[in-house]
């Protein structure tokens, strides 16, 4: 018998013996039977296999069973001074792997920083142009996931190491889908432009040193150099200076959000239930307020309906048709604000026969622990204009404000005058640095004066009209550097004939001057949506696959020949409750119902940076809709 099946027979005798049908015998036996050459031919791999695995598994068992086995050593009596560690341990702070070409450490504000050049041990890519990615959003999924491999050392700094498919976010605090179905590893997404990720939050960009300065889980501040940044950090919630809205109010942009949401609606009604709550603060407990009508807030009031009146109706009947109260807030005079009037007339329409209570033209000034202060704009003179609303869950969803990172980066650069996010040309570059890009939330795109560069065209030229053949020249040359106007100077032929006011087919100085000031006018920023984060990586990433292999003394000239950023509008979608879904395409291209409805999920399906989320989405669905939501508090 050899000594690996005496080893086995010993280790796994106490286990067969437990059973009636013993497993491992057979296996003994063959072992410890000497085989033919033929069979020693035809089995070895697999018996190679079996042994090494086998030998593992008794390894354990006989750990576990007290049987003598080989010894090891535990993790606390190892000692920094101990001869079993083969690899030095690297002093906290230092990075464990340097690219030469940068010293190890930097002094910055008179602190000596790290510097750390190598992520992993893939370090095939370490001569080339360093790309630093900063987020984890849709821009940089966007970009990572066109982003050819072997261009760039990519490194992608977040303090979130996974992909939010934030637009679903309302249906996660509801049990529709599962948190889990929203979220791919940042990390997978990083594998196919062969990416480095490192799970750390940027602090700030020194740019003279070209290096941005990262803290990590541990609080340890250091530095990673780039050639070329892209900051997609994205924005934070603004509370418009609100008194308690931080402290009072819950948000929805996290999984953590969505998670906590979940919790504190099935807890609310857990605690209304009991028979000790008297009715006046049950009636608080189950009163549910959105302070914003915008695609979140209206998403969320929706899947709260649903939840409501598909789900908890056969739990808690009593309590949920006397004692649940659903508010909207919306300080402008319709909701869903950035879509057109018609859709915003359905989507009222439909709240209100939810017995959603739509209150329009208030702003909030007040938030406590248990109660919301709004005031009325426009109320006739001698009538209350201040209102208290009790609550038992405050949504706030109006409003992003600039993070601590990117104002740091606005205070370092004379050229950024927008104080709430980060200024880009039309080929999304950071004004005031040419090695810095920014999209997503965090990013806007600069309007161009329109009519400063008709007028500087005029005088270099020595015109003051222009022919419509003119006219047709110049403002095609406009819309090419900044492809954003278009939408405003598409229909030519109608913006000349409405203001060549006195019909003569020639535009003057002082017509010309009326209709750009107009236009200037009706341009503004695009939305923070995530469409326009996506479509602004995708840009990036062909950008940066074209200029690649680029002699770096060609890159600038080669840059600027490459188109600028064109945004396509696709349509935003909005659910609005009972499986009916509103759509606005633009140019008054609209739709609502059931049919929309299915196209908006479709969409959303399509639009998952994986198979595995897409089917678990999809799986979700299927549950929810057969089993209904989950209506346990974990």
């Amino acid at each position: 018998m050899t000594n690996a099946a005496r080893y086995l027979r010993a280790v796994c005798r106490p286990l067969n013996h437990a059973r009636s049908k013993p497993a491992w015998p057979p296996l003994v036996a063959r072992l410890s039977t000497a085989p033919t050459k033929n069979a020693v031919l035809v089995k070895t791999a697999k018996m190679h296999k079996v042994i090494l695995g086998a030998v593992a598994f008794g390894t354990g068992a006989a750990i576990l069973l007290g049987a003598e086995s080989p010894s090891f050593i535990s993790a606390e009596s190892l000692t920094d001074s101990s001869p079993l560690i083969a690899a030095p341990i690297t002093p906290p702070g230092l990075p464990v792997a340097a690219d030469t070409s940068y010293p190890p450490t930097m002094t910055i504000y008179d602190k000596e920083l790290p510097v750390v050049t190598v992520f992993g041990d893939d370090t095939s890519d370490l001569g080339k142009p360093r790309l630093v990615i900063l987020g984890s959003g849709w821009g940089a999924t966007s970009l990572l996931k066109d982003l050819e491999p072997n261009g760039y050392y990519t490194v992608v700094i977040s303090p979130t190491n996974y992909f939010l498919f934030t637009p679903l976010l309302p249906e996660a605090t509801t049990g529709t889908v599962e948190a889990r179905s929203l979220l791919e590893s940042i990390r997978y997404i990083c594998r196919t432009p062969r990416a480095h990720f490192c799970e750390a939050e940027a602090y700030d960009v020194h740019l003279k040193e070209k290096v941005v300065e990262v803290v990590g889980e541990d609080g340890r501040h250091f530095l990673v150099p780039y050639d070329r940044l892209v900051v997609a950090v994205g924005a934070q919630n603004n509370t418009l200076g609100v008194p308690g809205v931080q402290e009072h109010t819950r948000f929805l942009k996290t999984i953590a959000d969505a998670r906590r949401l979940r919790v504190e609606l099935m807890t609310n009604f857990e605690l209304a239930a009991l028979p000790t709550t008297s009715e006046l603060e049950r009636k608080r407990l189950l009163s549910f307020v959105i302070a914003g009508g915008g695609p979140t807030g209206v998403e969320y009031a929706s899947e709260l309906y649903d939840f409501l009146h598909e789900d908890l109706i056969n739990y808690f009947p009593d309590i949920l048709e006397k004692d649940v109260s659903v508010t909207i807030i919306q300080s402008a005079d319709h909701i869903l604000n950035t879509f057109s009037m018609a859709i915003s007339a359905i989507a009222e329409e439909k709240l209100r026969k939810h017995k959603i209570n739509v209150i329009t033209n208030a702003r909030v000034t007040e938030v406590d622990s248990a109660a919301i202060t709004y005031r009325k704009k426009n109320v006739p003179k001698g009538e209350p204009n201040t209102f208290v609303l009790p609550f038992g869950i405050c949504l706030w969803s109006t409003g992003i404000g600039m993070r601590d990172f990117t104002r740091r980066l606005v205070g370092k650069l004379q050229q950024q005058e927008n104080t709430r996010a980060l200024e880009v040309d039309s080929r999304l570059k950071l004004k005031g640095d040419p090695n810095i890009y920014a999209i997503g939330d965090c990013a806007t795109i600069e309007n161009p004066r329109m009519l400063e560069i008709v007028k500087e065209r005029f005088q270099k030229a020595g015109m003051d009209r222009l022919t419509y053949q003119q006219f047709q020249s110049v403002i095609g040359s406009i819309v090419d550097q900044y492809p954003q106007t278009a939408v405003h100077l598409s229909k030519l032929r109608s913006l000349f004939d409405t203001y060549d006011i006195d019909k003569n087919n020639v535009l003057d100085l002082d017509e010309i001057t009326k209709l750009l000031d107009d236009v200037d006018k009706k341009l503004t920023s695009l939305p923070a949506t995530a469409q326009v984060a996506r479509q602004q990586g995708a840009y990036l990433a062909r950008k940066f696959n074209s200029l690649a292999f680029t002699p770096s003394d060609l890159r600038p000239v080669v840059e600027q020949t490459l188109p600028p950023f064109y945004y396509k509008h696709l349509g935003n979608f909005s659910y609005i409750g009972e499986k009916t879904a509103v759509i606005d395409l633009g140019e008054g291209r609209t739709g609502g119902g059931f049919g929309v409805f299915l196209l908006w999920r479709g969409a959303y399906l399509a639009r998952q940076v994986s198979m595995r989320t897409r089917v678990l989405l999809a799986f979700d669905w299927i549950k929810s809709k057969l089993f209904g939501r989950d209506v346990s508090r974990f």
